[in-house]
C-alpha cells in the first residue's frame, strides 16, 4: 500500500447557520490521483482552504508527512508543498508570465529581481511540461484561460509541489486542452507529485482517479477505489438519491416565431441569420472563439451591432444596451457568472431584483414586502441552499450562484433567454435542475438560446442547432442530423 502524505482527521467548520464542514476525514497517497466530489454546497472547497490556510478548522488536525497540525497558514502550507489551484485563478494580468510564476520569490541577486533569470527557469519548467508555445515574457492577460490554467501548474512546480489541488480545472477548457492537461498530470503523478482532483465530469473521474471520495451536506459519504464504483452509484452518493435520466423529457411543442436574425454582423461575427421560436432551445455550437459568446452580447447590447437587422416578434429590435434589452425582454446568464452575472458582495435579495427595480416600486420606493416575498418563491422555487435571502451571494457556492444569476432573469419574466455555458462547474443534481427549469421556461413561451462546449449537453437539450465558426453560420441543424461528428465537421469548417 502506497505511504499516506495527507491526512486529514475529523475536520468541522461552523458558520453562522450553517456546518460547513461535519468532522470530514480524508486521506491521501504518495502519487496518488484522489478525486473528491460532491453538489455545490457540499463542503469541497471549504475542505481544500484549511489545506491553503485560508480557512481555520473549529475542530479536528491536519496530519502531513506524520506530523500533525491544528491547522495551517498560508506560509506554512506553502512551505510544506502544498499548492491549490482554485476555479478563480490567482494571477496578477499586467505581470508577465515569468513574474507571476516567480512572485514573492527573490531570484537574482540583493534585492534585484532578474528577468532574464526568471524567465530562463519559466522556459526549464514549461519544458517539463512538455510546452514550448508560452512566451513568459507576455503579459498574462493576453493568455487564453488554457493558458492561465497551465501558468498557475508551472508556479506550482517551481516551488517543488508535493501535494497539488486541482478546483474544476478543466471546467473552461476545450477537449484538446483536457488532454493536454491531462498529459502533464500524468507526469506529475510519475514524478511522485500527490493530486487532489475536484471535478462535476464524471467521465474524467474514471478515466485519470485511482480513488474517488464523495460528500454531501459538509459530510465525507464514502471513499472507493475508482474501479470498486459505478457512475450511477457516484451519482446517488452526491445527491441522495437516484436519477434515473441525467436529461429531462421535454414535453412542449414549439410554437410561433419569437426572435429573427437576418445578417447580423458585429464583434467579430459576420452575417448570421437564423430564427428562434417560443417554447424552443435553439443550441449555438462551436468551438473556442467562433464568435458563440460574442453574438449573444450582441443580442443583449452589451456589444454594438455593424450591420443586420433583428426582430423581436416581429418587430425591430434595435437596441443599444443591456438595459433596452432587458425592457425589451432579452436577458442573458452570462458565461461568467462571478464578473459578468452577479455583484458577489450583495445579497440574493439585491442581485434578483437588480433588473426590476422599477417593478417592484413605487414613487420611486422599493416595496420591500413584495420584493422579500419575491425573492423566497424564487430561492424555494431554484432549491437555492442559503440561510437566509439576505446571505452574500459571495458566501455561497458556485452552483447556488448559477441559481441566484436564474433567479435575476425569472424575475425580469423575459421573452427570450440566452444561456451562456449554464452549466459550467455546476454538479450532476444542480444540472437537472437546471434543465428542468428550461424546459418549464419553455412551457410558458420563452425562447431560449443555449451555448455549451459539453457537446452531449448541446445534443439532448437542443431543438435544433445552429454552428458557427470563426465567426461565420456554417451549419444548421434539426434535431434528427444531429451528431458529434457533423457537429464538430461544422464547427472545424471541414464542412
Amino acid at each position: 500500500m502506497a505511504e499516506t502524505i495527507l491526512d486529514l482527521k475529523n475536520i468541522t467548520k461552523i458558520y453562522p447557520g450553517v456546518k460547513a464542514l461535519d468532522s470530514v476525514s480524508f486521506d491521501l497517497h504518495q502519487g496518488e490521483i484522489h478525486a473528491l466530489i460532491g453538489e455545490n454546497g457540499a463542503g469541497k472547497s471549504t475542505l481544500i482552504k484549511t489545506l491553503s490556510g485560508a480557512v481555520i478548522p473549529d475542530a479536528g488536525k491536519i496530519c502531513f508527512e506524520g506530523v500533525d497540525y491544528m491547522s495551517m497558514t498560508p506560509q506554512l502550507s506553502k512551505s510544506l508543498g502544498i499548492e491549490i489551484i482554485y476555479q478563480e485563478f490567482n494571477l496578477m494580468p499586467s505581470l508577465s508570465v515569468a513574474e507571476n510564476i516567480f512572485m514573492g520569490e527573490r531570484i537574482g541577486s540583493k534585492t534585484i529581481f532578474n528577468r532574464v533569470i526568471i524567465e530562463k527557469k519559466t522556459k526549464e519548467i514549461f519544458a517539463t511540461m512538455g510546452i514550448n508555445d508560452i512566451d513568459p515574457h507576455k503579459p498574462v492577460k493576453e493568455l487564453s484561460v488554457a493558458y492561465m490554467q497551465l501558468v498557475e501548474i508551472a508556479r506550482s512546480l517551481s516551488k517543488n509541489v508535493k501535494v497539488l489541488v486541482m478546483d474544476e480545472p478543466t471546467a473552461p477548457l476545450t477537449e484538446d486542452e483536457v488532454e493536454i492537461l491531462f498529459d502533464i498530470i500524468g507526469k506529475l503523478k510519475k514524478k511522485g507529485v500527490s493530486i487532489i482532483f475536484i471535478s462535476h465530469r464524471l467521465k474524467e473521474i474514471f478515466r485519470i482517479a485511482d480513488r474517488v471520495t464523495v460528500m454531501r451536506d459538509g459530510k465525507k459519504i464514502e471513499t472507493n477505489k475508482i474501479e470498486q464504483i459505478t457512475r450511477e452509484k457516484l451519482i446517488k452518493s452526491m445527491v441522495g438519491r437516484e436519477l434515473n435520466n441525467t436529461y429531462p423529457q421535454k414535453e412542449c411543442s414549439i410554437g410561433e416565431e419569437i426572435l429573427r436574425l437576418e445578417n447580423v454582423s458585429g464583434n467579430g461575427d459576420k452575417n448570421i441569420s437564423f430564427a428562434l421560436h417560443k417554447g424552443e432551445i435553439l443550441g449555438l455550437a462551436g468551438l473556442v472563439g467562433a464568435g458563440r459568446t460574442e453574438l449573444a452580447r450582441l443580442l443583449f447590447g452589451a456589444d454594438p451591432m455593424e450591420g443586420g437587422r433583428v426582430f423581436l416578434e416581429n418587430e425591430i429590435y434595435n437596441i443599444k444596451s443591456p438595459k433596452q434589452a432587458i425592457e425589451k425582454g432579452v436577458g442573458l446568464i452570462p458565461e461568467d457568472r462571478k464578473t459578468q452575472g452577479l455583484i458577489l458582495n450583495f445579497s440574493i435579495i439585491w442581485n434578483t431584483t437588480m433588473p426590476i427595480l422599477k417593478q417592484i416600486s413605487k414613487i420611486g420606493i422599493i416595496d420591500k414586502k413584495r420584493e422579500a416575498v419575491l425573492v423566497k418563491k424564487l430561492v424555494k422555487e431554484l432549491i437555492i441552499k442559503t440561510p437566509s435571502e439576505k446571505q452574500i451571494v459571495s458566501n455561497l457556492s458556485g452552483g447556488n450562484q448559477q441559481k441566484v444569476v436564474l433567479a435575476k432573469w425569472l424575475a425580469a419574466n423575459c421573452k427570450v433567454l440566452i444561456f451562456d455555458e449554464p452549466t459550467r462547474g455546476i454538479d450532476v443534481g444542480a444540472k437537472y435542475e437546471i434543465y428542468k427549469l428550461m424546459n418549464k421556461l419553455c412551457e410558458e413561451g420563452v425562447g431560449i438560446i443555449m451555448i455549451s462546449s459539453d457537446m452531449e449537453e448541446l445534443i439532448a437539450m437542443s431543438d435544433r442547432m445552429i454552428v458557427l465558426c470563426e465567426g461565420e453560420q456554417s451549419g444548421q441543424l434539426a434535431k434528427n442530423d444531429f451528431s458529434q461528428e457533423i457537429i464538430l465537421a461544422y464547427a472545424s469548417g471541414s464542412k
